[in-house]
């Protein structure tokens, strides 16, 4: 199997855009990408509005190659909407060129799922309705084309049990003897429930995000996050390849934070690297040195004024 991370934090970006191709078939998973409208209380810098667009554009190449495309769950930053923001870069022609003709396998909108994501789903579905091949709601479901298998979880906790962010779909796909899992926003896991279903798997290679460590005093606990860590690296030891992905690199400190888990798989002679490692580059944690960013390039007073100005934000993209 071919396997090609478009877009993930270590790349400067938020995303877990990946495109997996077998003799059979070619599947592009979560074709979105977004930037956080705020970290360090400041907008995104426009060396972040650069990756974002760059990203957009590996996204569109491979949709142009893709029979597939798939929809985890509803968060911006996993899938393409269908209207026009320049911090996720997408208009409604890119919403086109990533999902006309293809088979869209996405998370059911009809159960496990929170208001935000339902609204956002219902409107997805009425945009893609007449521009796809077929789309498929895949909870739970397995897919076989030719000789490669395609797996979806039954609906998983987005982080804890009881996470008010919602649910999230684990992909699996296999040929022959080699199976590649693909976990977002798990958030370690922290949930039980998603590392026993990730533990059973035979994965080879596992790209998974993990614990949101730049939350601890905000949305989630230091215990929570703990949890997901020793889950991460519990996997780590089973697992060969683990792509560590994700809400862990939205913090300066992640490798020094994980170091019980990069211990666990280098005990096992496995691997644990980020996607950027994987994919051959350095890290580039634009987010998380966002505040360094702004101290080192100072942007201009047309982006300065293009980010306050909200209409002209959406008519017109930044001036970067």
């Amino acid at each position: 199997m071919r396997v090609i991370i478009l877009a993930e934090e270590s790349l400067g970006v938020r995303s877990m855009a990946t495109f997996i191709e077998t003799p059979d078939i070619s599947v592009l998973l979560d074709a979105g990408v977004s930037l956080a409208p705020l970290r360090y209380g400041l907008p995104p810098h426009p060396v972040e509005f650069k990756a974002v667009k760059e990203a957009r554009e590996r996204i569109l190449e491979y949709a142009s190659q893709a029979d597939i495309v798939t929809i985890s769950h509803y968060h911006l930053d996993h899938y393409t909407p269908p209207f026009t923001s320049w911090f996720e870069w997408t208009n409604e022609e890119i919403f086109r060129e990533v999902y006309e003709g293809k088979i869209v396998l996405i998370k059911s909108p009809e159960a496990n799922i929170n208001p935000r994501q339902l609204r956002r789903a219902h409107s997805f579905l009425k945009a893609v309705k007449d521009l796809a091949k077929e789309v498929v709601f895949c909870d739970g479901k397995k897919f076989k084309f030719l000789a490669t298998d395609i797996e979806f979880s039954e609906p998983l906790p987005h982080g804890r049990d009881d996470s008010k962010l919602g649910w999230v779909l684990v992909t699996s796909i296999k040929y022959g003897k080699e199976e590649v899992v693909y976990a977002p926003d798990v958030q370690g896991p922290i949930s039980q429930k998603t590392l026993d279903y990730i533990l059973k798997t035979k994965a080879d290679l596992l790209i998974i995000g993990g614990p949101p460590l730049y939350l601890v005093g905000h949305k989630d606990s230091m215990n929570e996050v703990c949890i997901g860590m020793k889950n991460l690296a519990e996997i780590a030891k089973k697992i060969p390849v683990t792509i560590i992905a994700h809400h862990l690199l939205r913090l300066k400190e992640w490798e020094e934070k994980s170091e019980e888990v990069l211990v666990s798989a280098r005990e096992r002679k496995h691997l644990a690297i980020t996607a950027a490692q994987y994919m051959g580059f350095k890290n580039r944690l634009l987010e998380a040195f966002r505040k360094e960013l702004y101290e080192r390039e100072p942007p201009s007073e047309s982006f300065l004024k293009w980010v306050k100005n909200k209409a002209e934000r959406i008519s017109e993209p930044p001036p970067i």
